[in-house]
């Protein structure tokens, strides 16, 4: 129906007879970018929340919600607006941080114990011989530390490598 009347904004429920809504979402999404896709459901579910935002869905209501906030939120998506429901944001902020701790502990999966205390050094500023005094290391075992590091990360040189710890939060991944 969304193909044949082009709608600037569809109200779905999640669970369809003979479908889901989730699908449905993805493919008016696919076919028809503009409109604006409303997820209405009985279901307080983590997946199936994030899986109408990866979807494409602009907003995601439970069915308690009253008469004139559902005017509200398609007013709302009208203007571009995305919404859900209140009861839920607190899920959608938890999930973000542990997403982004994960794309962070990702970051330095391939380097060691001593390779991250090695780089948390680098990101203070230590040069190798400060380094070497601080972890007991020869300054020699220091450069291969650091060249090792450099080649892990994938970047050419010291300042890179330091930023890359500080974007990527390395101090609360030792």
């Amino acid at each position: 129906m969304a193909l044949e009347h082009q709608p600037d904004i569809v109200l779905m429920d999640i669970r369809l007879a003979g479908g889901s809504g989730i699908e449905a979402c993805q493919q008016i999404k696919d076919q028809l970018p503009q409109t604006k896709v409303i997820m209405l459901t009985s279901f307080a579910e983590d997946e199936l929340l994030f899986a109408a935002i990866r979807a494409g869905a602009t907003g995601y209501l439970l069915k308690q919600i009253a008469g004139g906030d559902v005017i509200r939120a398609i007013e709302g998506a009208a203007r571009g607006e995305s919404m859900l429901d209140p009861s839920l944001t607190q899920r959608v902020f938890f999930e973000v941080r542990r997403s982004i701790k994960k794309e962070e502990a990702v970051a330095f999966q391939d380097l060691t114990s001593q390779e991250r205390q090695v780089l948390l050094l680098i990101a203070e500023g230590r040069t190798n011989r400060e380094i070497a005094t601080d972890l007991f290391l020869s300054e020699g075992t220091v450069r291969n530390y650091v060249s090792s590091i450099l080649s892990k990360l994938g970047v050419s040189n010291r300042a890179e490598a330091a930023a890359y710890a500080i974007k990527h939060h390395l101090a609360e991944h030792i």
